[in-house]
């Protein structure tokens, strides 16, 4: 079925959800739109739905190898993965390595600085209010979660988290800080709680391990410049973009 027929069940700001061919089953699709300070500057990235595809696809199976329940069940083209249908829970989890972003400015702590923990955020996922950063009784109290979900979901962030350094030290990249979404999954086996969303530049900070050269969004959000190329190193040191397919991502 090609996309132009399939029904539109969401769309976000960087991707798009289709009707999946399997009950049960949605397309991601990954744009190349670019957003920053919530939809307040807009710009196109190029290739970067066809880069973020193939790093998220590559780490949500890395995961599921660690038996991290996620969304995720197969690429399915340059631009889209046939992911699970999961009712995504309206709190953004951030966890952060290192002090930068909002932290260094809500604290006045130096952007670079590295945390005695890894220190986890709740936001509420709310554009129009500019997903404020909120409080676990907040969650609570408004329902947003119960109790067990918000353990289960800061559960899976440190595990995650802890996983995901250990990979990118290992191609010498540096995880700053990065943002996971979680969804409910409903089956005849009853409800569990899945990452969902994406892992990509787009949703984590990622920085050369010896030179902190920014690798992410952070490049779009600051003018840095060269954020294909920043994208594209990324991918390329996962090895999901060798150096002759680089091509492609501008497709």
């Amino acid at each position: 079925m090609s996309r132009q027929r399939r029904r539109l069940v969401y769309e976000g700001k960087a991707k798009a959800l289709f009707e999946g061919p399997e009950p049960g089953t949605l397309v991601q699709h990954f744009k190349d739109d670019a957003t920053a300070f919530n939809n307040q500057k807009r710009g196109t990235i190029s290739g970067k739905g066809v880069i973020n595809n193939r790093i998220s696809a590559h780490l949500m199976m890395r995961l599921g190898e660690m038996d991290i329940p996620t969304h995720f069940l197969r690429p399915l083209n340059m631009r889209e993965q046939l992911v699970r249908e999961v009712e995504i829970i309206p709190v953004e989890v951030v966890v952060r390595n290192v002090a930068a972003g909002s932290l260094s400015k809500r604290l006045d702590i130096k952007e670079g600085t590295p945390l005695p923990r890894p220190l986890i955020e709740w936001y509420f996922k709310n554009d129009e209010l500019n997903d404020p950063l909120v409080l676990d009784e907040h969650i609570l109290a408004f329902g947003w979660a119960a109790e067990d979900e918000l353990d289960e979901m800061f559960g899976y962030a440190l595990r995650i988290n802890d996983y995901l350094s250990g990979l990118f030290h290992a191609i010498n990249i540096r995880l700053i800080d990065i943002k996971f979404e979680f969804g409910r999954h409903f089956s005849d086996e009853g409800m569990h709680i899945l990452l969902a969303d994406e892992i990509s530049p787009d949703t984590s900070r990622l920085w050369d391990l010896e030179t902190d050269d920014k690798l992410d969004k952070d490049r779009f959000r600051r003018d840095l410049g060269k954020i294909e190329e920043a994208y594209q190193e990324v991918a390329r040191r996962l090895g999901v973009l060798p150096k002759s397919d680089r091509a492609e991502a501008s497709a």
